[in-house]
């Protein structure tokens, strides 16, 4: 399910989250919480393919919007999930590698955000971020046996995400459980 992952960034990220805890600091609402989101989100210094071998090297300057605001919120980024080539449902090519439906590997892990489904299903992190254009969160969720949330359209910034349809697209988030 993962392209990246962000070892060392995460660990000491980890770190500093529980020195803060021992200090008593103002934590923030996703303190500590283990996270990784879908390769269209775009991370400072950390690759973002989109899911094709034709960004396979690109690396933005900066972290998408919704990315800046889980590590404004305290949450600890794991790294970058598998998705459809560019967020392409109809085809179902993962380039990268197909991720495996942590429930039975004979079945489909679901569409375009099928690596932030398997790494939440399998307990790879605490929460995932995917993006939905015509089901790629819902899908994925339904098929790995998760919740996914798809936001009202335009209710969660997509400044800083490659879109498929930019009228249409939405970033949500994929957990364990409606309570996560």
């Amino acid at each position: 399910s993962y392209l990246t992952v962000c070892r060392d960034d995460a660990l000491q990220a980890a770190r500093e989250a529980e020195q803060a805890l021992v200090r008593g600091a103002d934590l923030g609402p996703m303190h500590g919480v283990p996270v990784a989101v879908k390769d269209q989100v775009y991370s400072a210094g950390i690759r973002t393919t989109l899911g094709t071998p034709m960004f396979k090297d690109y690396v933005p300057s900066e972290d998408a919007t919704v990315l800046a605001n889980l590590k404004s919120a305290g949450a600890i980024l794991l790294g970058k999930l598998n998705m459809t080539e560019l967020a392409i449902t109809e085809t179902i090519e993962f380039p990268y590698g197909t991720p495996n439906n942590p429930w039975n590997p004979e079945r489909s892990p679901g569409s375009s955000s099928a690596g932030p489904g398997v790494a939440t299903a399998a307990a790879l992190c605490g929460a995932t971020l995917g993006g939905d254009t015509g089901g790629s969160i819902r899908i994925p969720a339904a098929y790995c046996g998760i919740v996914g949330l798809r936001p009202t359209f335009g209710r969660v910034s997509r400044a800083g995400t490659m879109t498929a349809c930019w009228s249409m697209d939405t970033i949500g988030p994929m957990t364990r459980s409606v309570e996560d």
